[in-house]
Protein backbone atom coordinates (compact mmCIF):
# COMPACT_ATOMS: atom_id res chain seq x y z
CA UNK A 1 0.00 0.00 0.00
CA UNK A 2 1.12 3.86 -0.82
CA UNK A 3 1.12 5.90 1.81
CA UNK A 4 -1.29 8.76 1.64
CA UNK A 5 -0.36 12.17 2.77
CA UNK A 6 -2.70 13.97 5.23
CA UNK A 7 -4.50 17.05 3.89
CA UNK A 8 -6.85 17.53 6.22
CA UNK A 9 -7.09 17.50 9.86
CA UNK A 10 -10.39 18.04 12.62
CA UNK A 11 -11.90 20.39 12.02
CA UNK A 12 -13.63 20.51 15.61
CA UNK A 13 -11.95 20.50 17.97
CA UNK A 14 -11.78 23.23 21.01
CA UNK A 15 -7.75 23.02 21.71
CA UNK A 16 -6.42 22.54 18.41
CA UNK A 17 -2.93 21.85 18.33
CA UNK A 18 -0.56 24.99 16.84
CA UNK A 19 1.75 22.92 15.33
CA UNK A 20 0.52 21.24 12.08
CA UNK A 21 2.22 18.29 12.23
CA UNK A 22 1.25 16.98 15.11
CA UNK A 23 -2.22 16.19 13.79
CA UNK A 24 -0.83 14.65 10.83
CA UNK A 25 -0.57 10.69 10.61
CA UNK A 26 2.24 9.07 8.92
CA UNK A 27 3.09 10.40 5.55
CA UNK A 28 5.32 8.28 4.73
CA UNK A 29 6.24 4.43 5.80
CA UNK A 30 9.83 3.75 7.35
CA UNK A 31 11.50 1.77 9.79
CA UNK A 32 14.06 3.06 12.16
CA UNK A 33 16.09 2.28 15.26
CA UNK A 34 15.59 5.78 16.32
CA UNK A 35 13.29 6.80 19.22
CA UNK A 36 9.85 8.08 18.23
CA UNK A 37 9.80 11.96 19.38
CA UNK A 38 6.51 11.04 20.81
CA UNK A 39 7.35 9.30 23.99
CA UNK A 40 10.70 10.81 24.72
CA UNK A 41 12.06 11.49 28.01
CA UNK A 42 11.95 15.74 29.16
CA UNK A 43 15.27 17.17 29.00
CA UNK A 44 17.63 16.35 31.05
CA UNK A 45 20.14 18.90 32.36
CA UNK A 46 21.75 17.20 35.73
CA UNK A 47 22.71 13.64 36.96
CA UNK A 48 20.65 13.82 39.25
CA UNK A 49 17.77 14.73 36.39
CA UNK A 50 18.62 11.72 34.83
CA UNK A 51 17.55 9.70 37.77
CA UNK A 52 14.57 10.91 38.23
CA UNK A 53 13.52 11.35 35.02
CA UNK A 54 10.25 9.44 34.08
CA UNK A 55 9.95 6.90 31.11
CA UNK A 56 6.75 5.55 28.87
CA UNK A 57 6.82 2.14 29.47
CA UNK A 58 4.22 -0.86 27.46
CA UNK A 59 3.18 -4.06 29.12
CA UNK A 60 1.84 -7.10 26.87
CA UNK A 61 0.69 -10.22 27.93
CA UNK A 62 1.48 -13.09 25.87
CA UNK A 63 0.50 -17.02 26.74
CA UNK A 64 2.13 -17.47 30.19
CA UNK A 65 3.65 -13.84 30.90
CA UNK A 66 3.70 -10.88 30.82
CA UNK A 67 6.59 -8.50 29.19
CA UNK A 68 7.16 -4.62 29.64
CA UNK A 69 9.29 -3.00 26.96
CA UNK A 70 10.82 0.28 27.20
CA UNK A 71 8.24 3.30 25.26
CA UNK A 72 11.00 4.62 23.58
CA UNK A 73 14.17 1.99 22.45
CA UNK A 74 11.20 -1.42 23.02
CA UNK A 75 13.97 -2.88 24.62
CA UNK A 76 12.62 -5.80 27.29
CA UNK A 77 12.87 -4.17 30.32
CA UNK A 78 10.70 -7.03 32.62
CA UNK A 79 9.08 -10.67 31.89
CA UNK A 80 6.87 -12.09 34.45
CA UNK A 81 5.28 -15.24 34.15
CA UNK A 82 1.62 -15.36 35.04
CA UNK A 83 -1.35 -17.99 34.45
CA UNK A 84 -3.99 -17.86 31.96
CA UNK A 85 -5.72 -15.13 29.74
CA UNK A 86 -5.42 -12.20 31.55
CA UNK A 87 -6.43 -8.09 30.33
CA UNK A 88 -4.15 -4.79 30.82
CA UNK A 89 -5.63 -1.34 31.80
CA UNK A 90 -3.49 1.70 32.52
CA UNK A 91 -4.06 2.69 36.58
CA UNK A 92 -3.62 6.05 35.81
CA UNK A 93 -1.55 7.06 38.00
CA UNK A 94 1.78 7.18 35.11
CA UNK A 95 3.37 4.22 36.88
CA UNK A 96 1.03 1.61 37.32
CA UNK A 97 -1.67 -0.81 35.40
CA UNK A 98 -3.86 -3.31 36.47
CA UNK A 99 -4.12 -7.30 35.54
CA UNK A 100 -7.06 -9.67 35.81
CA UNK A 101 -6.15 -11.96 37.79
CA UNK A 102 -9.14 -14.66 39.77
CA UNK A 103 -8.77 -12.44 42.52
CA UNK A 104 -9.38 -9.13 40.94
CA UNK A 105 -7.60 -6.55 39.96
CA UNK A 106 -3.47 -7.31 40.50
CA UNK A 107 -1.05 -4.25 40.13
CA UNK A 108 1.51 -4.47 37.94
CA UNK A 109 4.26 -1.60 38.16
CA UNK A 110 6.03 -1.32 34.96
CA UNK A 111 8.99 0.98 36.76
CA UNK A 112 8.63 4.57 34.91
CA UNK A 113 11.14 5.96 37.41
CA UNK A 114 12.90 5.11 40.68
CA UNK A 115 12.74 7.15 43.67
CA UNK A 116 16.62 6.23 44.64
CA UNK A 117 19.75 6.85 42.69
CA UNK A 118 21.56 4.71 39.74
CA UNK A 119 19.03 3.04 37.08
CA UNK A 120 16.89 5.65 35.44
CA UNK A 121 14.05 3.69 35.84
CA UNK A 122 13.24 1.14 38.07
CA UNK A 123 12.50 -2.85 37.33
CA UNK A 124 9.22 -3.54 36.87
CA UNK A 125 7.68 -5.61 39.21
CA UNK A 126 4.03 -7.76 39.25
CA UNK A 127 3.30 -6.80 42.91
CA UNK A 128 1.08 -8.88 45.96
CA UNK A 129 -1.52 -6.14 45.79
CA UNK A 130 -4.89 -7.34 44.03
CA UNK A 131 -8.14 -5.04 44.63
CA UNK A 132 -10.00 -7.58 45.17
CA UNK A 133 -13.23 -8.26 42.69
CA UNK A 134 -15.54 -11.32 41.91
CA UNK A 135 -14.81 -11.28 38.34
CA UNK A 136 -13.08 -8.63 37.43
CA UNK A 137 -14.05 -6.72 34.00
CA UNK A 138 -14.03 -2.55 33.08
CA UNK A 139 -11.61 -0.21 34.37
CA UNK A 140 -11.94 3.09 33.88
CA UNK A 141 -10.13 6.50 34.75
CA UNK A 142 -11.37 9.68 34.78
CA UNK A 143 -10.50 12.96 36.56
CA UNK A 144 -8.71 12.14 39.76
CA UNK A 145 -10.55 8.52 40.34
CA UNK A 146 -9.85 5.03 39.11
CA UNK A 147 -12.81 3.11 39.15
CA UNK A 148 -13.08 -0.76 39.30
CA UNK A 149 -16.18 -2.74 37.85
CA UNK A 150 -16.73 -6.57 39.29
CA UNK A 151 -19.16 -8.14 37.27
CA UNK A 152 -19.69 -11.29 39.48
CA UNK A 153 -21.39 -8.73 42.21
CA UNK A 154 -21.61 -5.00 39.91
CA UNK A 155 -20.20 -3.73 43.23
CA UNK A 156 -17.91 -0.96 42.12
CA UNK A 157 -14.78 0.40 43.74
CA UNK A 158 -13.16 3.56 43.80
CA UNK A 159 -9.66 4.84 44.73
CA UNK A 160 -7.94 8.31 44.58
CA UNK A 161 -5.66 7.58 41.48
CA UNK A 162 -2.63 8.63 42.63
CA UNK A 163 -3.09 7.33 46.20
CA UNK A 164 -1.45 4.38 44.40
CA UNK A 165 1.79 5.85 44.32
CA UNK A 166 2.15 6.08 48.34
CA UNK A 167 3.21 3.08 50.30
CA UNK A 168 4.38 0.09 47.58
CA UNK A 169 3.12 -2.07 50.25
CA UNK A 170 0.32 -1.40 50.75
CA UNK A 171 -3.63 -0.76 48.33
CA UNK A 172 -4.73 2.62 48.63
CA UNK A 173 -7.88 3.87 50.39
CA UNK A 174 -11.04 2.56 48.60
CA UNK A 175 -14.86 3.47 48.56
CA UNK A 176 -17.16 0.21 47.39
CA UNK A 177 -20.50 1.47 46.00
CA UNK A 178 -22.47 -1.74 45.95
CA UNK A 179 -23.96 -2.71 42.51
CA UNK A 180 -27.63 -4.00 42.23
CA UNK A 181 -27.58 -7.79 40.55
CA UNK A 182 -24.55 -9.20 38.82
CA UNK A 183 -23.66 -8.01 34.91
CA UNK A 184 -20.74 -7.39 32.83
CA UNK A 185 -21.02 -3.76 33.42
CA UNK A 186 -19.01 -0.54 34.34
CA UNK A 187 -19.02 2.96 36.23
CA UNK A 188 -17.86 5.70 36.22
CA UNK A 189 -17.52 8.83 38.55
CA UNK A 190 -17.70 12.06 37.19
CA UNK A 191 -15.55 15.12 39.03
CA UNK A 192 -18.53 16.60 41.07
CA UNK A 193 -18.78 12.87 42.56
CA UNK A 194 -21.83 11.83 40.19
CA UNK A 195 -21.61 8.14 39.60
CA UNK A 196 -23.48 6.37 36.30
CA UNK A 197 -23.15 2.49 35.60
CA UNK A 198 -24.44 0.08 33.23
CA UNK A 199 -28.32 -1.97 35.09
CA UNK A 200 -28.75 -5.40 33.85
CA UNK A 201 -28.76 -9.12 35.16
CA UNK A 202 -26.75 -11.84 34.37
CA UNK A 203 -29.38 -12.59 32.03
CA UNK A 204 -29.32 -8.87 29.96
CA UNK A 205 -28.63 -5.71 30.50
CA UNK A 206 -30.95 -2.80 29.86
CA UNK A 207 -30.02 0.33 30.56
CA UNK A 208 -28.09 2.79 32.99
CA UNK A 209 -28.67 4.90 36.57
CA UNK A 210 -27.31 7.71 37.76
CA UNK A 211 -26.44 9.01 41.20
CA UNK A 212 -25.50 12.23 42.76
CA UNK A 213 -22.62 13.00 45.13
CA UNK A 214 -25.01 12.28 48.12
CA UNK A 215 -26.18 8.87 46.73
CA UNK A 216 -29.43 10.20 45.23
CA UNK A 217 -30.53 8.86 42.24
CA UNK A 218 -31.32 11.63 39.98
CA UNK A 219 -31.52 10.00 36.07
CA UNK A 220 -32.06 6.31 35.10
CA UNK A 221 -33.03 5.18 31.61
CA UNK A 222 -33.75 1.53 30.55
CA UNK A 223 -33.65 1.86 26.85
CA UNK A 224 -30.57 0.44 26.14
CA UNK A 225 -30.97 -3.46 25.46
CA UNK A 226 -26.85 -5.08 25.85
CA UNK A 227 -25.99 -2.02 27.36
CA UNK A 228 -21.94 -2.25 27.02
CA UNK A 229 -19.06 0.36 27.26
CA UNK A 230 -18.20 3.67 28.47
CA UNK A 231 -16.56 6.56 26.89
CA UNK A 232 -16.24 10.09 28.29
CA UNK A 233 -16.19 13.29 26.07
CA UNK A 234 -15.26 16.84 25.94
CA UNK A 235 -16.80 18.60 29.14
CA UNK A 236 -17.80 15.26 30.91
CA UNK A 237 -20.20 14.29 28.12
CA UNK A 238 -20.72 10.21 28.58
CA UNK A 239 -22.06 7.86 26.21
CA UNK A 240 -22.89 4.38 26.72
CA UNK A 241 -23.44 1.95 23.51
CA UNK A 242 -26.48 0.09 22.88
CA UNK A 243 -27.31 -2.88 20.59
CA UNK A 244 -30.01 0.12 18.93
CA UNK A 245 -27.83 3.05 19.56
CA UNK A 246 -26.52 4.69 22.40
CA UNK A 247 -27.17 6.85 25.62
CA UNK A 248 -25.82 10.04 26.37
CA UNK A 249 -25.76 12.03 29.61
CA UNK A 250 -24.82 15.38 29.43
CA UNK A 251 -25.90 17.38 32.33
CA UNK A 252 -28.07 15.80 34.73
CA UNK A 253 -29.68 14.33 31.26
CA UNK A 254 -30.12 11.38 28.97
CA UNK A 255 -30.70 11.33 25.74
CA UNK A 256 -30.97 8.10 23.42
CA UNK A 257 -29.69 8.02 20.13
CA UNK A 258 -31.50 5.77 17.97
CA UNK A 259 -29.10 3.74 15.24
CA UNK A 260 -30.12 4.45 12.01
CA UNK A 261 -30.32 0.47 11.53
CA UNK A 262 -32.62 -1.90 13.49
CA UNK A 263 -29.94 -3.46 14.48
CA UNK A 264 -27.37 -1.09 15.27
CA UNK A 265 -24.93 -2.00 18.08
CA UNK A 266 -22.35 -0.16 19.22
CA UNK A 267 -19.97 -1.91 22.21
CA UNK A 268 -17.32 0.31 22.70
CA UNK A 269 -16.04 3.82 22.72
CA UNK A 270 -12.95 5.90 21.26
CA UNK A 271 -12.95 9.35 23.06
CA UNK A 272 -11.37 12.37 22.97
CA UNK A 273 -11.36 14.83 26.00
CA UNK A 274 -10.52 17.74 23.40
CA UNK A 275 -13.87 16.64 21.00
CA UNK A 276 -17.21 16.25 21.45
CA UNK A 277 -17.22 13.74 18.98
CA UNK A 278 -17.28 9.56 20.60
CA UNK A 279 -16.11 7.14 17.64
CA UNK A 280 -18.20 3.58 18.48
CA UNK A 281 -17.47 0.46 17.16
CA UNK A 282 -20.85 -0.55 14.92
CA UNK A 283 -22.35 -3.96 13.69
CA UNK A 284 -25.34 -3.33 11.87
CA UNK A 285 -26.01 -7.55 11.20
CA UNK A 286 -26.73 -9.76 14.46
CA UNK A 287 -26.14 -12.33 12.60
CA UNK A 288 -22.04 -11.19 11.07
CA UNK A 289 -19.83 -14.18 12.07
CA UNK A 290 -16.43 -13.55 13.44
CA UNK A 291 -15.21 -10.05 15.02
CA UNK A 292 -14.15 -8.16 12.14
CA UNK A 293 -16.00 -4.63 11.39
CA UNK A 294 -16.50 -2.46 8.30
CA UNK A 295 -18.64 0.40 9.96
CA UNK A 296 -17.69 2.84 12.38
CA UNK A 297 -20.50 5.30 14.00
CA UNK A 298 -19.47 9.11 14.87
CA UNK A 299 -21.41 10.28 18.04
CA UNK A 300 -21.51 14.48 18.23
CA UNK A 301 -22.67 14.73 21.66
CA UNK A 302 -23.10 18.14 21.17
CA UNK A 303 -26.16 17.86 18.58
CA UNK A 304 -26.65 14.21 19.45
CA UNK A 305 -26.52 12.60 16.68
CA UNK A 306 -25.17 9.59 15.50
CA UNK A 307 -24.01 8.87 11.82
CA UNK A 308 -22.97 5.60 10.22
CA UNK A 309 -19.11 5.26 8.27
CA UNK A 310 -18.80 2.47 6.17
CA UNK A 311 -14.96 1.86 5.81
CA UNK A 312 -13.08 1.62 2.50
CA UNK A 313 -12.99 -2.14 1.45
CA UNK A 314 -10.27 -3.60 3.13
CA UNK A 315 -10.62 -1.53 5.77
CA UNK A 316 -11.60 -3.85 9.18
CA UNK A 317 -10.92 -3.72 12.37
CA UNK A 318 -12.11 -5.17 16.11
CA UNK A 319 -12.56 -3.70 18.78
CA UNK A 320 -8.61 -3.56 19.72
CA UNK A 321 -8.43 -1.70 16.70
CA UNK A 322 -9.40 1.88 17.10
CA UNK A 323 -7.94 4.76 19.06
CA UNK A 324 -8.08 8.55 19.11
CA UNK A 325 -4.88 10.41 18.22
CA UNK A 326 -3.21 13.66 19.80
CA UNK A 327 -5.61 15.91 18.26
CA UNK A 328 -8.97 13.85 18.68
CA UNK A 329 -8.15 11.95 15.29
CA UNK A 330 -9.76 8.56 14.46
CA UNK A 331 -6.52 6.05 14.18
CA UNK A 332 -7.75 2.45 12.98
CA UNK A 333 -5.06 -0.47 12.78
CA UNK A 334 -7.21 -2.35 9.87
CA UNK A 335 -6.96 -5.98 8.69
CA UNK A 336 -4.85 -4.70 5.78
CA UNK A 337 -1.89 -3.97 8.07
CA UNK A 338 -2.40 0.08 7.76
CA UNK A 339 -2.60 2.59 9.88
CA UNK A 340 -5.21 4.94 9.13
CA UNK A 341 -6.58 7.96 10.00
CA UNK A 342 -10.23 9.26 10.19
CA UNK A 343 -11.37 13.14 10.28
CA UNK A 344 -14.22 12.74 13.13
CA UNK A 345 -16.50 15.47 11.64
CA UNK A 346 -16.76 14.10 8.21
CA UNK A 347 -15.23 10.55 8.46
CA UNK A 348 -13.07 11.03 5.72
CA UNK A 349 -9.97 8.88 5.39
CA UNK A 350 -7.15 11.10 5.52
CA UNK A 351 -4.28 9.13 5.24
CA UNK A 352 -3.10 5.93 5.68
CA UNK A 353 0.32 4.19 5.80
CA UNK A 354 1.44 0.41 6.06
CA UNK A 355 2.89 -1.08 9.43
CA UNK A 356 2.34 -4.67 9.50
CA UNK A 357 1.25 -7.48 7.50
CA UNK A 358 -2.48 -8.03 6.44
CA UNK A 359 -3.99 -10.24 9.08
CA UNK A 360 -7.76 -11.85 9.26
CA UNK A 361 -9.87 -11.33 12.71
CA UNK A 362 -9.88 -13.96 15.68
CA UNK A 363 -11.68 -16.74 15.80
CA UNK A 364 -12.12 -16.09 19.69
CA UNK A 365 -12.42 -12.82 20.82
CA UNK A 366 -9.53 -13.42 23.26
CA UNK A 367 -7.27 -14.73 20.52
CA UNK A 368 -4.07 -12.76 20.02
CA UNK A 369 -4.71 -10.60 17.31
CA UNK A 370 -3.24 -7.09 16.02
CA UNK A 371 -4.07 -4.11 18.67
CA UNK A 372 -3.00 -0.50 18.86
CA UNK A 373 -2.83 2.00 21.90
CA UNK A 374 -1.93 5.73 21.99
CA UNK A 375 0.46 7.63 24.18
CA UNK A 376 1.33 11.07 23.22
CA UNK A 377 2.25 11.27 19.83
CA UNK A 378 3.12 7.76 19.67
CA UNK A 379 0.68 4.45 18.57
CA UNK A 380 1.52 1.09 20.01
CA UNK A 381 0.90 -1.68 17.53
CA UNK A 382 1.39 -5.45 18.16
CA UNK A 383 2.22 -7.62 15.60
CA UNK A 384 1.32 -10.94 16.66
CA UNK A 385 2.71 -12.82 13.35
CA UNK A 386 6.00 -11.58 13.65
CA UNK A 387 5.85 -11.56 17.65
CA UNK A 388 6.87 -7.80 17.55
CA UNK A 389 5.71 -4.51 18.59
CA UNK A 390 5.95 -1.10 16.75
CA UNK A 391 5.82 2.35 17.66
CA UNK A 392 4.89 4.69 14.82
CA UNK A 393 5.25 8.11 15.19
CA UNK A 394 2.05 10.14 14.19
CA UNK A 395 3.81 13.02 13.34
CA UNK A 396 6.34 11.59 11.09
CA UNK A 397 5.53 8.12 10.18
CA UNK A 398 8.71 6.99 12.10
CA UNK A 399 8.33 3.24 12.82
CA UNK A 400 10.31 1.74 15.33
CA UNK A 401 10.12 -1.87 15.91
CA UNK A 402 10.88 -4.61 18.61
CA UNK A 403 13.14 -7.65 18.68
CA UNK A 404 11.18 -10.54 18.72
CA UNK A 405 9.03 -10.74 22.09
CA UNK A 406 9.13 -13.84 24.38
CA UNK A 407 5.48 -14.86 23.29
CA UNK A 408 2.59 -13.51 20.83
CA UNK A 409 1.55 -10.20 22.13
CA UNK A 410 -2.29 -10.38 22.98
CA UNK A 411 -3.42 -7.49 25.37
CA UNK A 412 -2.03 -3.98 25.80
CA UNK A 413 -1.23 -1.18 27.82
CA UNK A 414 0.83 1.85 28.19
CA UNK A 415 1.57 3.98 30.59
CA UNK A 416 4.21 7.16 30.60
CA UNK A 417 5.77 8.57 33.88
Amino acid sequence: MTAIPLTKRPRHLALAATVATSALLLTACGSSSEPATGTSAAPETTASAEALAPASRVALTYDGGIVVVDGTTLEVEGDMPIEGFTRLNPAGDGRHALVTVPEGFRVLDLGTWTDSSGSRQAQPKLTDLVFEADTAGHVVQHGDKTILYADGTSDTTVFTTDDLLGDPDSLPATEVIPGDEAHHGVSIVLEDGTFLTTVGTSESRSGIRVLDADGKEIATSDQCPSVHGEGTAMNEVVVFGCSDGALVFDSGTITKIDAPDEFGRMGNAYVSETSPIIAGDYKDDPDLEGYLLHQLTLIDTESKTMKVIDLPEGVEYTFRDVARGPDGEVLILASDGALHSMDPVTGEITGSTPVIDAWEGPVEWQDPHPAIKVLGGTAYITDPTAKKLHAVDIATGRITSSDELPGIPNEIAAVEG
